[in-house]
């Protein structure tokens, strides 16, 4: 992020809290559902779309596990709704097995 331009930076944001809205929604369903994991595919093809960074699907998972282990990332998500953050870590592992699997 640091090597972005202020409209990036912006836009990056507006990426990511739209994001973080919408799985927010969802965030009660089961996280290996299909709506779930179709909600989580838009995540990573975003995140791999618009960041300039390629996130391998082991990477992404990885993402996910920071997100519950770094209490700071819990923090920022969880503001979107109570245990998204959680909700997230167990999307991205599942997308990222089945993905693998595939």
């Amino acid at each position: 992020m640091a090597s972005k331009s202020d409209r990036e930076r912006k836009d990056m944001e507006k990426i990511l809290d739209e994001l973080f809205r919408e799985l927010a929604e969802i965030r009660d369903e089961d996280p290996d559902s299909d709506l779930a994991q179709e909600a989580i595919d838009r995540m990573y093809k975003a995140f791999n779309e618009s960041f300039g960074h390629y996130y391998t699907l082991e990477s992404f998972a990885s993402l996910g596990n920071m997100y519950v282990m770094d209490d700071r990332f819990r923090a920022n998500i969880d503001k979107y709704g109570e245990g998204l953050a959680e909700f997230l870590s167990k999307a991205m592992q599942e997308y990222a097995d089945r993905q693998s699997e595939g």
